[in-house]
């Protein structure tokens, strides 16, 4: 592994004259077909990050292009290895702060092996993923992220990426399995004590609004947890607007459901005046370079926006 740290090494640097050279060596090893084979040991003994990263955009590109055409051992193979390493390197705190952003790049290696593989060939991956949160709160914190990754994928960027078919089957897959997702999403807003886990829950659970069956909204205590327990908090404001901006945005309800958009509109205009008083002049604080403060304002005009373009003329509710 010496040899390709110090290689990467030469490409990243820009004052290298040997810069060149090295970027090639790169290219050309990059379309080597056999260099997938080398990943794992290229990840365990690498001392470069960015010969790490590099290995990984190797392994990317081979699920991408090739995962159909290899063996099914070598598929369990790789399915495994990352599954493994992703659980090893996000189960203590330590690892997950000093690994963050390789994590991250992980963990989209791994999106890309359950969009060629999950549900047919992986059926268990959100029970065991599930599962497996509750051993740690860095896990789970991770695992998290995990389906926050691929609720995107599956329902924002999806297009041009996958069949239709396997798109719908997809989704068809996550809301039968989003009872469980949902329990632990629950579990985690009413007795987690951790920041990051609790912002990231928030985060995935606002990537799911858009497509969950509206029992899960209107018929727990979602609503409420959002509105009385984090809203009033500055650290998970911002990310619990969004969610209620989803819920706002809401469309081709039945007019039932028009009570329970009034009593959350006049819940949350009864917190909104706890975070600002009716006369606030919001400009100066817009301008004043907080980014939670402009972020904020902005998230507030887009829930204002998204109620009343939908629910402006709604019929009153049935008795």
């Amino acid at each position: 592994m010496g040899l390709l740290d110090q290689v990467v090494t030469a490409a990243y640097d820009p004052s290298s004259p040997h810069r060149s050279i090295a970027n090639t060596t790169l290219m050309q090893l990059q379309d080597s077909p056999d260099l997938w084979t080398r990943v794992d040991a290229i990840l365990e003994g690498a001392t470069n990050p960015n010969a790490r990263f590099f290995a990984l955009n190797v392994l990317d590109r081979t699920i991408r292009e090739r995962w159909k055409i290899l063996p099914d051992e070598q598929r369990k193979g790789i399915k495994n290895y990352v599954v493994t390493k992703v659980i090893s390197m996000s189960s203590s705190d330590e690892s997950l702060a000093a690994e963050r952003v390789f994590i991250g790049k992980l963990n989209l290696t791994l999106i890309q092996i359950l969009k060629q593989e999950w549900p047919h060939n992986w059926p268990t991956f959100i029970s065991d993923l599930v599962g497996s949160s509750k051993t740690s709160e860095s896990l789970c914190e991770n695992n998290m992220q995990i389906l926050k990754l691929l609720s995107e994928e599956v329902f924002d960027f999806s297009k041009d990426q996958m069949t239709t078919e396997k798109v719908s089957t997809m989704k068809k897959s996550l809301n039968n399995e989003f009872s469980s997702i949902y329990q632990l999403s629950q579990f985690i807003l009413e007795n987690s004590q951790r920041t990051s886990l609790l912002r990231v829950t928030l985060q995935t659970l606002q990537r799911f609004l858009t497509w969950i069956p509206l029992g899960f909204i209107f018929q727990t205590q979602l609503i409420e947890t959002l509105l009385q327990k984090f809203f009033p908090v500055p650290v998970f404001r911002n990310d619990t607007l969004e969610c209620l901006t989803e819920i706002a945005s809401l469309t081709d309800l039945d007019p039932a459901y028009n009570l329970l958009f009034q009593q959350l509109f006049n819940t949350f205009m009864h917190k909104l005046a706890d975070v600002f008083k009716p006369d606030t002049d919001l400009v100066p604080i817009y301008e004043n370079d907080n980014d939670d403060d402009c972020g904020f304002i902005q998230r507030l005009a887009l829930f204002f926006c998204g109620f009343f373009k939908v629910r402006r003329d709604a019929p009153p509710p049935t008795e």
